[in-house]
């Protein structure tokens, strides 16, 4: 077995106070696990904000290697399903949060939280896509499962749409072939969403005015809501008949004012999106899709890089809702 040392940033707690650094690893210091990997790119997602600030209690146990997920080359491994050499990615099984994630050059996780990488996909665009873009290909997918097609009247609605997940499911629902309606209250963003391939741009005020009634005029053929609340609220009474909506992340909150009537008098759905936990099966399914359909030529506007050092300046911004679509760490630059 390999024994190099490797750099990694460790969080670690004293008198209730997290501080990070990065620090120098060795094998030794690994979790266990089936599958060692050495990691050439991570992301910065949200939960990875709150995880280097010490918000919500996510990791338990010091010291803590964060970050949700990664890509890389297998090292090492006891499974069957991967030699030494195989590329791989993971996303979810809260990696990052109670076991070892990605922020260093070497990670070790079972065997079963990891799919193969589609050969055409580099590792930084696989980290490019990271947990929001497979999360976003998953709302996709649900959605299209409960009828949604690009001949349905009406546009979908991308809530949150400048974010990470949202960005990349404007961009995989114009590539296929739908109108999408992106929205965000960033003003400065619009012309962005439309590069992304917004048909229009609605401000998110004008989601959050609440309907006279319990039923809204039918608008949305289908949604992916990245903020919840609200907002979530109100673009139910507005879904088409037997429309879905997929419910992605609670960025405003978790609570849910609505009535029973959007449900019983149209048919609509609420579809929940949980990434984390998702088969083996429709993982690999997504990261399929991911490759066959997403457009990988618009990375360069929906993604930037970063080393690990830069990764608390980056924390700061996205816990302030300052990113724009995703954050790629090099976990060769650190």
């Amino acid at each position: 077995m390999s024994q190099d040392n490797f750099k990694g940033l460790v969080l670690r707690e004293a008198d209730g106070k997290i501080s990070h650094a990065i620090e120098t690893l060795a094998d030794a210091d690994l979790p266990q696990g089936d599958v060692t990997v050495r990691v050439a790119a991570s992301t910065l997602n949200y939960k990875d904000g709150m995880v280097l600030k010490g918000i919500g209690r996510l990791v338990r146990a010091y010291p803590h290697v964060p970050g949700i997920d990664f890509a890389g080359t297998v090292e090492e491994s006891r499974s069957a399903n991967y030699k030494p050499g195989d590329r791989v990615v993971l996303t979810g099984w809260r990696v990052g949060e109670i076991h070892w994630g990605g922020y260093a050059q070497k990670a070790r996780v079972k065997a079963d939280w990891l799919v193969p990488l589609p050969a055409a996909i580099s590792f930084a665009q696989a980290m490019a896509m990271g947990t929001a873009g497979f999360t976003a290909m998953l709302a996709v997918m649900a959605l299209e499962e409960h009828g949604l097609t690009p001949s349905n009247d009406g546009e979908v609605l991308v809530t949150g749409a400048v974010g990470g997940v949202g960005s990349v499911a404007v961009a995989l629902l114009a590539r296929l072939g739908y109108r999408v309606a992106a929205s965000t209250g960033r003003a400065a963003e619009h012309a962005y969403l439309k590069e992304l391939g917004a048909a229009i741009v609605v401000p998110r005020a004008e989601l959050e005015a609440k309907p006279a009634g319990p039923l809204a005029t039918e608008r949305w053929s289908g949604a992916i809501d990245n903020v919840g609340g609200v907002i979530l609220a109100n673009l139910l009474t507005a879904l088409k008949r037997n429309g879905s909506c997929a419910s992605v992340g609670l960025a405003a909150s978790n609570k849910l004012d609505t009535t029973v009537v959007p449900f019983l008098l149209r048919g609509v759905n609420l579809l929940g999106i949980d990434s984390s936990m998702t088969p083996f099966a429709r993982r690999v399914a997504a990261w399929n899709r991911l490759d066959r359909d997403f457009d990988w030529a618009l990375l360069d506007k929906i993604s930037q890089p970063v080393s690990l050092s830069e990764l608390p300046i980056y924390a700061d911004r996205i816990l302030a809702g300052q990113v724009r679509g995703r954050v790629v760490v090099d976990l060769g630059n650190v």
